[in-house]
């Protein structure tokens, strides 16, 4: 098992104009810039399939630091708050492959899924391993090169040979986040990754899988409701070639609440239905309504951007959490258009949604993302877990609750501490903070049982 590293950032609360919000979170690469289309692809577009409701997900082994915390908090008598934990690492959660050799990624993938399905279980598999990853910021690092990715996806794919069904988030911000968004001077190495290269990587690694083993339910990371709007996501996973794989994934180690990204995933399914072939977001006019602006005939088309500190609904008595408009907009521009794109979410920390500093309390740059406190986590995992949303295969725990998301300093210039946590130096991305984890558990919406 390799460690999960992945800190989710982009969290921002939005923006009170809509033009404004749309601008800051649009495509940030010129428009003229977009790739070029990837290659045809090789696969046929699959019949999605559906988890059964009674699926049982995987629990992998735990991260030693939780087994530590554990025995830690039973030596000093604190055995509820050991209880607490125990519950986060005996809740089934996903298993991330970074790094590695092809021949490693491949016994490591092939042992895992053996082991699930020893226990008549469904893992959760992430690729995490893309050139450039996370603009070599906290979760830096990834193959050396596309070649030797697409080598380690083979590797990847090679493991799950008969494993039965299994999910594989692919490439955790390898869309939301592509080198072209990524700051000037960033790669300053011999290989530069480029937004072509990613979306070939992405497309690469989900055909081998599927090649491998056809019951593998493939799902493209598209980021969350507080980053790109609808169109803009819609478009790379497009480019991705996303109409041949199962679908998406939402909010992976983000804190957004699962009624948002409900609403969210639906809409960029119903996005990709309509989106032209050809569509360049930032170039073409914008097909589809988004979170951004939610006019439509249920306001008299005055519309506000949707609050993301706000649960969404189309019965929601505040304008900023109202989503009848963009639902009414839909419906017109589909007629009778069936959208066909499936999404996870990711609950693992959701529990009591984003976060935004107290009042009165500023920074640089707030890191919302980043080891948040006063989190719980969410809802358990899934299938079918909610029938008003046919197109949401399941809640999974994709980040390991319980990691840190990185050392956060809250954007304090030469600080390497967090206000936020007492003024500790957090973990590492990926190391086990145990701090975090007791609070996630104790603040749990639903309670952990």
């Amino acid at each position: 098992m390799f460690s999960n590293p992945l800190p989710r950032r982009r969290a921002a609360v939005l923006a009170v104009s809509a033009a404004v919000a749309v601008g800051q979170l649009a495509m940030s690469s010129p428009a003229s810039a977009k790739p070029a289309p990837v290659p045809a692809p090789s696969l046929t577009a699959p019949e999605a399939a559906v988890l059964p409701a009674d699926t049982r997900f995987y629990t992998p082994r735990p991260d030693p630091g939780a087994e530590q915390q554990i025995a830690d908090l039973e030596r000093q008598g604190r055995t509820a708050d050991a209880a607490l934990i125990q519950g986060v690492i005996d809740t089934p959660q996903a298993v991330w492959f970074t790094s590695g050799t092809p021949k490693e990624v491949q016994k490591e993938v092939h042992r895992t899924v053996t082991q699930a399905r020893a226990h008549k279980t469904v893992p959760t598999l992430v690729a995490y391993n893309v050139p450039g990853r996370d603009c070599s910021q906290y979760s830096s690092g990834g193959a050396a090169d596309d070649a030797a990715y697409r080598a380690w996806a083979d590797g990847f794919a090679a493991g799950l040979t008969k494993a039965g069904t299994v999910t594989v988030i692919i490439e955790p911000d390898g869309l939301p986040l592509m080198p072209g968004d990524c700051p000037d001077g960033t790669y300053d190495g011999q290989f530069v990754p480029t937004d072509e290269g990613r979306l070939a990587d992405i497309r690469y690694i989900g055909e081998a899988i599927e090649r491998a083993n056809p019951a593998a339910l493939v799902y493209l990371d598209a980021g969350h409701t507080g980053w790109h709007n609808v169109a803009s996501i819609s478009d790379r996973l497009q480019d991705a070639g996303v109409e041949q794989f199962q679908g998406f994934s939402l909010n992976t180690s983000n804190y957004q609440y699962t009624a948002n990204l409900t609403q969210y995933g639906t809409w960029i399914s119903q996005c990709l239905a309509i989106l032209p072939d050809d569509y360049t977001h930032g170039v073409d006019t914008d097909p589809c309504p988004n979170q951004y602006w939610n006019g439509g005939p249920a306001n008299g088309y005055r519309g506000v951007a949707l609050d993301p500190m706000l649960e969404w609904s189309d019965t929601a008595t505040d304008p900023a959490a109202n989503t009848l408009g963009i639902n009414q907009r839909f419906d017109a521009l589909l007629g009778d258009t069936v959208p066909t794109e499936h999404f996870v979410i990711d609950t693992s920390r959701n529990g009591q949604g984003p976060w935004v500093p107290a009042e009165g309390v500023t920074y640089p740059d707030p890191q919302t993302w980043c080891n948040p406190p006063g989190r719980g986590l969410g809802a358990t995992p899934q299938a079918q877990p909610d029938a008003d949303a046919p197109l949401l295969d399941a809640y999974l725990w994709v980040k390991t609750p319980g990691q840190s998301d990185g050392e956060c300093n809250r954007g304090i210039a030469g600080s390497t501490t967090d206000p936020e946590w007492g003024g500790i130096t957090d973990p590492a991305a990926g190391a086990w903070f145990p701090q975090q984890a007791l609070e996630l558990a104790r603040l749990a919406v639903p309670a952990l049982r």
